[in-house]
């Protein structure tokens, strides 16, 4: 599901990024212009439901309608609005663990051969995208459900956990890149937009090189991150605030709000993203 994004420090140097994204990318994905991809209104009522799909939402004036949405791959876009669908592009989904029956050798093992886990998310397991042949598995199990995203109406996906090969040692940079750019490939032939997850530090490779059209970003503000979007992405980031980051990095939602490098749409969630009308559901907006 989501992820938290902590800095990181270390400096990527584009021309080398950009020389081991371009030849390792695969070759069987086609190439297209993202001319042909429309990107998310600026401004309007955005809302973050991968916990549960509603229609309106209620900032303390009443239901509003939305203009911005992401759900996830098994929801059906929002009729009216501007849908982004949630895709988990590097590591495997709790719920779907049989699209991955028989292709464990596309999942990133341990030295012992065991399948490894994300540490704060241990039903998800890691996807190994270090070689060409390991590029072209991954894609025959998530290609559909990219593609899947656009059959079902949606107007762009959001490819989360970019940042896997910043938090596990054993992935190969470029191929984590490669794997990216046949991703965005992919998502722009099939019509996608495509938004950046994590990895906040690589957003103008991102960009620049791989093709990405926009950012969704959860707790920017409470990393002092959000400008690495906002500078590449402009006005075509959405973010996401979590109460208890912000408590943790003594800020408040209007604090956030008054940031001079926020996203236009941005919003204030419970972690756990229940959908409206449940207990602990937690919705505002700047």
């Amino acid at each position: 599901m989501r992820r938290t994004t902590a800095m990181l420090t270390a400096a990527l140097a584009l021309a080398a990024v950009s020389s081991c994204a371009a030849g390792t990318a695969s070759s069987s994905v086609p190439t297209t212009s993202p001319a042909a991809v429309t990107l998310p209104p600026t401004d309007g009522i955005f809302d973050y439901q991968l916990g549960g799909a509603y229609d309106t939402v209620d900032a303390g004036e009443g239901p509003t309608a939305i203009d911005v949405v992401v759900r996830d791959a098994t929801a059906e876009p929002l009729p009216g609005a501007y849908s982004v669908c949630y895709v988990n592009g590097f590591q495997t989904q709790p719920d779907q663990a049989d699209l991955w029956e028989g292709r464990e050798d596309l999942l990133l093992h341990d030295a012992d051969g065991g399948l490894v886990v994300d540490p704060d998310w241990p039903d998800e397991h890691v996807l190994d995208p270090s070689t060409a042949a390991q590029r072209d598995g991954i894609l025959e199990v998530l290609g559909p459900v990219v593609t899947g995203c656009a059959d079902a109406g949606f107007d762009a996906v959001e490819l989360d956990n970019l940042d896997t090969w910043t938090r596990f040692d054993a992935i190969d940079e470029a191929g984590a890149y490669a794997l990216a750019q046949a991703y965005v490939d992919l998502a722009h032939g099939a019509g996608l937009a495509v938004a950046q997850k994590n990895a906040a530090e690589i957003s103008r490779t991102a960009h620049d090189e791989l093709g990405f059209d926009l950012a969704v970003t959860e707790e920017c503000a409470a990393w002092d991150e959000c400008a690495a979007y906002t500078d590449v992405y402009g006005d075509h980031v959405l973010q996401v605030e979590y109460p208890d980051t912000l408590d943790g990095a003594g800020l408040t939602f209007d604090d956030v709000c008054a940031l001079d490098d926020r996203a236009p749409l941005t919003i204030l969630r419970d972690r756990d993203l229940v959908a409206a009308g449940e207990d602990g559901h937690v919705y505002d907006a700047c």
